[in-house]
């Protein structure tokens, strides 16, 4: 579990690095512009597909699914970690905000910063998106809860997270840096709290 853990941090730091890193700069770059619209243009029905998976990175519906999921498999270490996660999420993706707070009026929803974007549900048109804490949470949720899932299993909380990071661009809702970003802070905070709930 430690190396698992140094793993999962190490490719969290990296990923959450280079995000903010390509995220510097005065406009959305070009090639993150020809990506969002790859994603977002797919078709019309994945949005009945993708809809249920992303509500996992909402703030209460993730927490209390991975907190049910531990209690169901008996394990209030796991719990635990679960509800410190979604309160870490909270704090980094402040910290996150502030240290991109230079960048943020570029790094808007892609109702104000993609030209055409297709904005699908109920996604705001405007504001600062760069993290998405949606991909944040699922993230961190998803490396605790792994500890509880036998070997065979271990895709499917990483297939969720991936589907929330497609899903959240789909939608019109973040650019695909600001998911990216999700990401690496979510398995940063994952990979510090597996030692929490093993240890709990």
């Amino acid at each position: 579990m430690v190396l698992a853990s140094v793993l999962l941090a190490g490719a969290g730091a990296v990923v959450l690095t280079l995000s903010i890193f390509w995220a510097r700069y005065p406009v959305i770059h070009p090639a993150e512009m020809r990506v969002f619209r790859a994603i977002n243009r797919l078709p019309g029905w994945l949005y009945w597909i993708l809809w249920l998976p992303m509500q996992l990175g909402n703030l209460v519906v993730g927490c209390v699914a991975g907190a049910l999921f531990a209690l169901w498999k008996g394990d209030l270490g796991v719990a635990i970690a679960v509800v410190i996660a979604t309160l870490a999420k909270l704090v980094v993706e402040r910290i996150v905000r502030r240290e991109m707070a230079d960048y943020l009026k570029v790094r808007q929803r892609p109702g104000t910063s993609e030209p055409g974007a297709i904005l699908r549900g109920d996604v705001p048109e405007s504001g600062a998106s760069f993290p998405s804490g949606h991909v944040i949470l699922v993230a961190a949720i998803s490396c605790i809860v792994s500890l509880d899932l036998p070997g065979t299993t271990l895709w499917v909380p990483g297939l969720l997270t991936f589907l929330v990071v497609l899903g959240r661009v789909y939608v019109g809702a973040h650019n695909p840096l600001d998911v990216t970003a999700g990401l690496g802070a979510g398995l940063l905070i994952g990979a510090a709290l597996l030692f929490v709930a093993a240890w709990l």
